[in-house]
């Protein structure tokens, strides 16, 4: 079946050539059903999963009217996590190159107010933050939106359970009446409506296909007993040997003990919820992104706004207590055409989780055994990480930390990985049989003419 293309859409030149050379042709589902009349500035409520195109669809249609030349806030998307935040950014980034000098700033929690001060005060044409971050910033004044055109809320149910309700409130009241507001979500609870009802005038409602398809992620269930959910995991992991791989535990404690337990026996693993400080959860992305950890273990939360490229297993420790959260979780797997894999553990008291899945899939689910154990066998990641103690503040390039690297150090090109920039760091990764030879000749030699702590993660 074939999509309707972008080029139908009635947007600038530099806009479609722009959007023909990042290979955006034809729209997905979700694009084809919301652009048309996002681009006609009405108020939209659409459910989409993550992954589906929603941030393009968002995105094209708030840059649409803008004006390059006013300096100020002219559309604000409020996202539930820095993570997503700076995702969301970085594609608005790329939609944005046809335009001239479109500014695009990010303010989230867990970074230092100042420096987001200063860029405010050189003004910016897109804000993309987090609710309390965003609230900061009006009230004491060093955010103005009396200029906003657009208002996104990107992942709308999940800001809410994280209980950001009177924030979105407080910052929608500091909007202009005569606004467009797009509202994104996967699930559609009774606070989202009830928060539609509030702040959208008459919108219209879009919802897509939310279901998988069979042949794009195969489900397994597997009926376990309480006690062994935890090593259930273990053999599973060690049975498929696949990784990356995404496990959804339901509370934080849970996670911190299965990522544990996998530790002990060697399945390389880490946990990632709110109880980390920020530079924590940017380490653990960083290293499942990189491919120098297996296995992620994270609540919904935690998870929610990552897009890992190539996951190629998704675990649910605990079935969820929503059956279209459920749906979300496994679409994590089988992203851009790839296959995937989504196993669920199921203890007896969760039977009618299972059975609230079946009905909301029209199916029965798929019931396995439990493979036999490969007690012992390790499960480790094919890189491993070099952090690097110079970042973007210190004019530190992907380039100069390559050419480091397949230079003096005499690294071959092909054995060094994903390289991503913080403000003060930097993380590299390189495959594990030569991580150890690549730290000792960058620790002897020098990076952009200067010697820099390298150590491994």
């Amino acid at each position: 079946m074939s999509h309707p293309a972008f080029s139908s859409l009635p947007l600038s030149p530099a806009m479609q050539s722009n959007l023909a050379a990042i290979g955006y042709s034809e729209m997905t589902p979700i694009q084809a059903a919301s652009l048309p009349m996002i681009l006609k500035g009405r108020d939209l409520i659409a459910r989409a999963k993550t992954g589906s195109g929603k941030t393009a669809a968002f995105g094209i249609g708030l840059l649409h009217p803008l004006n390059p030349r006013y300096f100020g806030c002219q559309a604000l998307v409020l996202c539930p996590t820095r993570e997503l935040a700076d995702q969301v950014a970085k594609e608005l980034r790329r939609l944005a190159r046809a335009a001239d000098n479109i500014k695009i700033l990010t303010l989230c929690g867990g970074v230092p107010f100042g420096p987001q001060v200063g860029s405010l005060e050189h003004g910016a044409h897109v804000i993309v933050g987090t609710p309390g971050r965003v609230q900061e910033h009006l009230r004491k004044g060093t955010l103005k939106v009396d200029g906003l055109n657009t208002l996104v809320l990107d992942e709308a149910d999940r800001m809410l359970d994280m209980g950001f309700v009177d924030s979105i409130s407080e910052i929608i009241g500091q909007t202009p009446e005569r606004r467009q507001t797009l509202l994104f979500s996967a699930t559609y609870p009774a606070g989202i409506a009830q928060l539609a009802a509030r702040f959208l005038r008459n919108p219209e409602h879009v919802e897509v296909e939310a279901l998988h398809n069979d042949s794009q992620i195969e489900q397994r269930f597997y009926e376990i007993a309480a006690a062994q959910r935890l090593q259930a995991v273990a053999t599973l992991l060690r049975h498929f040997r696949k990784q990356p791989a995404l496990a959804f535990c339901a509370t934080r404690q849970q996670c911190d003990e299965l990522a544990a337990r996998l530790e002990a026996e060697k399945i390389s693993a880490a946990a990632l919820h709110g109880d980390l400080e920020q530079r924590e959860r940017d380490q653990i992305l960083a290293l499942f992104a990189n491919r120098s950890l297996s296995v992620l273990v994270a609540t919904d939360v935690a998870a929610r706004g990552l897009d890992i490229a190539g996951l190629e297993l998704v675990i649910n420790v605990e079935l969820s207590r929503d059956a279209e959260v459920h749906i979300h979780r496994i679409g994590r797997s089988g992203r851009a055409g790839e296959k995937g894999l989504a196993l669920s553990l199921v203890a007896p008291a969760e039977a009618a989780r299972a059975q609230a899945i079946e009905v909301l899939q029209g199916q029965p689910p798929a019931w396995y055994p439990l493979p036999a154990d490969r007690t012992g066998e390790a499960l480790l990641p094919p890189m491993h990480t070099l952090c690097i103690g110079a970042g973007r503040k210190e004019k530190l390039r992907p380039g100069d930390i390559l050419g480091a690297l397949t230079g003096e150090a005499g690294i071959a090109g092909d054995q060094v990985g994903k390289i991503t920039l913080f403000d003060h760091q930097a993380y590299v990764a390189v495959q594990r049989d030569v991580a150890r030879k690549a730290l000792q000749r960058l620790g002897e030699g020098k990076i952009k003419g200067r010697a820099l702590r390298v150590r491994l993660v």
